[in-house]
C-alpha cells in the first residue's frame, strides 16, 4: 500500500535515530503489507491516523469478519515486544486489548488492537475531571508482573538517562543546579523504593483515549517495573504550556502532586521527587533535539518543585 507518514512522526523519528529513522520509514509501505497480509491478522487497510504519534505508525483497518482495529507499527529500537507483552499480561484491564495473542510475534513488529476513538483522549476533558479519570485508568495497570518478566527496572531506564542530563549541562552551565537536583532526588528515591509493579512508563492524559468496551483506556505504554510514584509523575506536568502560562501555575502543580499522592495512596514526597527527576530528563532531552522553547517550559516547570 502507498501512504505518507506523518510528518510529526518523521521529524520525531529523526531526532530521536538520526539517519537511521529513513531506512525504516522508507521500509513502512512493504512493512505495513506484510503485517496486513500476515496468516490470521488479516485486514484491510483504512487510513493512516494523523497526526498520530511520536514513536509509531497507526492504520485504522477493518478485519474479514468486519471487525474493525488498529495496527500500530513501531520501529525495533521502540520495543514492540515490550509493549506487546505488557498489553498481553493486562489483557484489556485498564489497557487497549491486543486482538492476536501476545506470544504470536508480528512480522515487522506490528500490534494489531482493538479501535478506540483516537481523537479523543483525556486531554479533551476538563482538567479536574481528566486528572480524576487518569487516575482511575492507571490505578487498574498497576498489578505485579508476570514470573521472569523482560521488563527493565526504574532503577536501569532512569540510570541511563543520567549520562545525556550530565552531558546536556556540561553543554549549557545554567543547567547544572537542576540537573543536580533531579540526580540526588534520584539516589534518594532509588534508595527507599520497597514497591514493584508494572507500570506504563509513559502515562498522561493523551495516552488515554475513549473507548466502546470501556470509557477509557491506556495506550503505548512504554513497560517497565518499580514503584507507582515514578507512574504517576509524567501526569502531574500534563498541560504543562497552559500551568506556566497561569500566574498560580507554582501553586497548581504542588496542588496536582497532593491531590493524585492522596488519591492513588502515593507518597507526597516521592511523587515530587520522580516528578522533578522526569522533568529535568524531559528537559533536556528536548533541547538536546533542539526543540529549545519545549524544553525551556519543561525545565521552567521542573523549577517550581
Amino acid at each position: 500500500m502507498g501512504f505518507e507518514p506523518p510528518r510529526r512522526l518523521v521529524r520525531a523519528l529523526g531526532e530521536t535515530y538520526g539517519d537511521g529513522a529513513a531506512d525504516w520509514l522508507g521500509r513502512l509501505p512493504a512493512l505495513a503489507e506484510e503485517a496486513l497480509s500476515a496468516p490470521g491478522r488479516e485486514a484491510v487497510a483504512e487510513r493512516v491516523v494523523a497526526p498520530g504519534g511520536r514513536s509509531s505508525l497507526v492504520l485504522l483497518v477493518h478485519r474479514p469478519d468486519g471487525t474493525r482495529a488498529a495496527l500500530k507499527i513501531a520501529p525495533p529500537a521502540a520495543a514492540p515486544a515490550l509493549e506487546r507483552a505488557a498489553l498481553a499480561h493486562w489483557n484489556g484491564w485498564g489497557a487497549v486489548e491486543l486482538l492476536v495473542p501476545g506470544d504470536l510475534a508480528a512480522p515487522g513488529d506490528a500490534l494489531l488492537l482493538e479501535r478506540l476513538h483516537h481523537e479523543v483522549s483525556l486531554r479533551s476533558l476538563p482538567e479536574a475531571k481528566a486528572l480524576l479519570e487518569a487516575a482511575g485508568t492507571v490505578r487498574r495497570l498497576w498489578v505485579q508482573p508476570p514470573p521472569g518478566h523482560p521488563f527493565e527496572t526504574v532503577a536501569e531506564r532512569t540510570g541511563a538517562q543520567t549520562g545525556p542530563m550530565r552531558a546536556a549541562a556540561a553543554r549549557e552551565p545554567e543547567l547544572e543546579p537542576l540537573v543536580s537536583a533531579a540526580l540526588a532526588a534520584r539516589e534518594e528515591l532509588l534508595a527507599g523504593e520497597t514497591e514493584s509493579f508494572l507500570l506504563h512508563g509513559n502515562f498522561r492524559q493523551s495516552k488515554v483515549l475513549s473507548g466502546e468496551r470501556a470509557p477509557w483506556l491506556a495506550v503505548g505504554p512504554e513497560p517497565l517495573v518499580g514503584e507507582r510514584a515514578y507512574d504517576l509523575a509524567r501526569l502531574v506536568r500534563d498541560r504543562v504550556e497552559d500551568l506556566i502560562a497561569s500566574p498560580g501555575g507554582p501553586v497548581t502543580a504542588r496542588r496536582r502532586i497532593k491531590r493524585l499522592a492522596e488519591s492513588l495512596e502515593v507518597d507526597q514526597a516521592r511523587l515530587r521527587g520522580w516528578t522533578l527527576f522526569r522533568a529535568v530528563e524531559s528537559g533536556t532531552r528536548t533541547l538536546t533535539a533542539g526543540r529549545r522553547q519545549d524544553g525551556e517550559l519543561t525545565l521552567e516547570f521542573a523549577g517550581w518543585l
